[in-house]
């Protein structure tokens, strides 16, 4: 008779605010739920629970993993010393980082923005990743990325090699689950000449690049809505910008109004320098919102053809792509349809295989089979970088 295997999933992610990395980690945590419940092969013998802090305040609806609350502290001092001591098989880490001392780890590192651009982190948080991702990166028994170009970086700045990394990246379903409903700042918001950006003061995220044209945009007809951020004197103190009557400062939106929002506006416009994916574009893409995005990083990788691109540094290249857009509504429809089609390429459920195949590689189900498949999948995804 086989033996049970049994994983935890750290859910230290649930007491955070949701960003692209919370979203991952509850996303796959969702599709291994699903894959349990329907007898997924790769499941047999297969338990798994979710570990969370105690002042969690709530929890995803999931049918076939349990959660389990542990110790009175919270943040990387729970993750490092509590999280530890209530694992009793192995630990899927999904949101960048782990318990050092716990090898039969699967980590996922997102992207090392740290290091590509660290201008956007405080000292002390550059410096306690430093010292963290790398040891993650030895103790851990495989470290799962979310693109190519993550991959890259993990082995250039020394984290892990390549034959340890397996690609899991980020999925589209979830905004299919989306109910576009405006409210009354979205709907004023909303338009065929609204460009829509989506991000934070973080310096790589570049939002000031669309800012600043925020006045010759609005001579050429068009309007900005700021998602992320609520308060233009906020962001004024960061990013001078011209004060301009054209732009929309919208804070954070429920997942329906964004999705009205992409929905019934222009384009996204996404200009950052650094992404280790870039899960904005692909809600755009699946929602049917044309996108124009950086041409580094990682975005090439998951926009192929169905985006139009633009240099970060180049806001006169930014602006003739936004117009182009505006006055060319063919185009903007071939946008939409390839983008449609772009985000079928990425699913949780697929990414969540992917995890499912690892546990089983860790423990000792499937072996070389494993190593062949990840081996031939990395190098396919390496060879479009």
């Amino acid at each position: 008779m086989t033996a049970r295997r049994h994983w935890s999933i750290n859910g230290r992610f649930l007491s955070q605010p949701l960003t692209g990395v919370q979203r991952y980690a509850l996303e796959i945590t969702r599709a291994l739920d699903h894959a349990i419940s329907v007898g997924h092969p790769l499941t047999k013998n297969l338990t798994i629970d979710i570990i969370v802090p105690k002042q969690t305040n709530q929890l995803p609806e999931l049918t076939a993993i349990e959660a389990r609350s542990a110790g009175v502290i919270g943040g990387h001092l729970w993750e490092q010393t509590v999280l530890p001591r209530h694992i009793h098989g192995g630990l899927l880490s999904l949101g960048n980082t782990g318990p050092i001392l716990t090898g039969k780890q699967i980590v996922c590192i997102h992207d090392l923005n740290v290091r590509t651009y660290p201008a956007s982190y405080s000292l002390p948080f550059r410096s306690a990743y430093r010292v963290l991702l790398p040891a993650i990166g030895k103790s851990a028994t495989m470290i799962a990325t979310v693109s190519a170009y993550s991959a890259d970086d993990l082995v250039r700045y020394g984290i892990c090699s390549h034959d340890k990394i397996v690609l899991a990246p980020n999925g589209h379903e979830h905004s299919l689950r989306w109910h576009p409903q405006h409210s009354q700042a979205t709907l004023k918001a909303a338009g065929r000449n609204t460009v829509v950006l989506v991000g934070s003061l973080a310096p790589h995220k570049n939002m000031a690049l669309i800012t600043g044209l925020a006045g010759k945009l609005r001579d050429a007809g068009l309007r900005i809505a700021v998602v992320g951020i609520a308060d233009a004197h906020v962001f004024n103190a960061q990013m001078p910008i011209s004060h301009v009557d054209n732009i929309s400062w919208l804070g954070r939106l429920p997942d329906g109004e964004l999705a009205a929002l992409l929905r019934d506006s222009l384009c996204l416009a996404f200009p950052s320098f650094v992404e280790g994916f870039g899960l904005p574009v692909l809600e755009a893409m699946s929602t049917g919102c044309p996108v124009v995005a950086s041409d580094r990083a990682s975005l090439p990788e998951v926009c192929d053809d169905a985006v139009l691109y633009a240099p970060p540094t180049d806001t006169e290249a930014w602006f003739d792509r936004l117009v182009q857009l505006h006055r060319d509504e063919p185009l903007r429809q071939t946008l939409i349809a390839k983008g449609r089609k772009r985000a079928l390429r990425f699913s949780w459920k697929k990414s969540a295989e992917v995890y499912l195949r690892a546990m089983a590689a860790v423990d000792g189900v499937m072996g070389e089979r494993f190593e062949r498949a990840n081996r031939s999948e990395l190098a396919s995804a390496l060879s479009m970088d």
